[in-house]
Parts: structure tokens; sequence; C-alpha cells
């Protein structure tokens, strides 16, 4: 398990050293978005182009830790050309990926499984979720995006 463990921070470093998709666009017509983790101090600004039903555009901008950053330039390139019902299913399964379920640890049970293979290089997040302060870090991404996606 520990070549995946370092392929994992190996892919969560490369997007924080070279982030995707990094700029503003123009807004109107792109929806802007901003997000707050006062926790940790993360800033980030989420612009997207919505066109027919498909996020045809995406930029990011803004600062915070490792985590966050990388987090959202994953993010943004597996939503990057997919549909808004594709991109909801995506939130959702990641979100899944970052939820302590305390009932299931005090009871013993085994979590809902998630098919790691379908998130691709986010499943490199997946350690996150056993430092929960660090979670509101990997989800601020995702909850800037969905802010946006719900004005489009």
């Amino acid at each position: 398990m520990s070549n995946l463990d370092d392929l994992y921070r190996e892919i969560i470093l490369d997007h924080y050293r070279s982030p995707r998709n990094r700029g503003e666009l123009p807004s109107p017509p792109a929806i802007r978005s901003e997000g707050f983790n006062p926790l940790c101090g993360d800033e980030l600004v989420i612009c997207v182009e919505v066109q027919d039903g498909v996020l045809t555009n995406i930029k990011i901008s803004g600062q915070g830790c490792s985590i966050s950053q990388a987090s959202s330039s994953l993010m943004s390139t597996v939503v990057k050309g997919k549909t808004l019902e594709q991109i909801d299913e995506t939130i959702n399964t990641f979100k899944q990926l970052m939820t302590v379920h305390e009932s299931t640890l005090q009871h013993g049970d085994e979590p809902a499984k998630i098919d790691l293979r379908a998130l691709g290089e986010l499943a490199a997040l997946q350690g996150v979720v056993n430092f929960p302060v660090r979670i509101k870090c990997a989800t601020l991404a995702w909850n800037t995006l969905r802010q946006a996606l719900d004005e489009a």
C-alpha cells in the first residue's frame, strides 16, 4: 500500500505545485463564486461558464493550503466539459468520500464502498478523511463549485 500512498502524495503535490485552470473569467458571461475556510484561511474564487447544460470553462484563483489548492485543481480537471448532471454526481461521490460516518465508526459497520477507480486522480484525496480538520480544506472547492452552479 506504500507505493499507492506515495503515488497519491505525488498527485497532490503535482496539483499543488502546478495547479490547473488557474485564473479568472470575465463575468458575465462567467458565473463567479467565492469560498472561504476560516479554519485554515483558504480563499477561493471559481469562475464557470455553462452552455447548454455543459460546463465549458472553469478558472480558479485564490490561495490556501496544499490540500485546498490540490483539491481545486483536481476538481477543475474532472468537471471541465462535463454535463451539470455528471458534475452533480461527481460532487456527491467526492463529498461521500470526504464524510466521516460517526455512527458507522461507533457501531463498527463498514463504510459505504466508493469506486475509487471511477474517481480517477480524485482518489488521491481519500486520505484526507483521516484528518477531520482538513476535510473542509478538501471540500471548499466542491462547495464553491456547487454554489456557482446553483446560480447557473
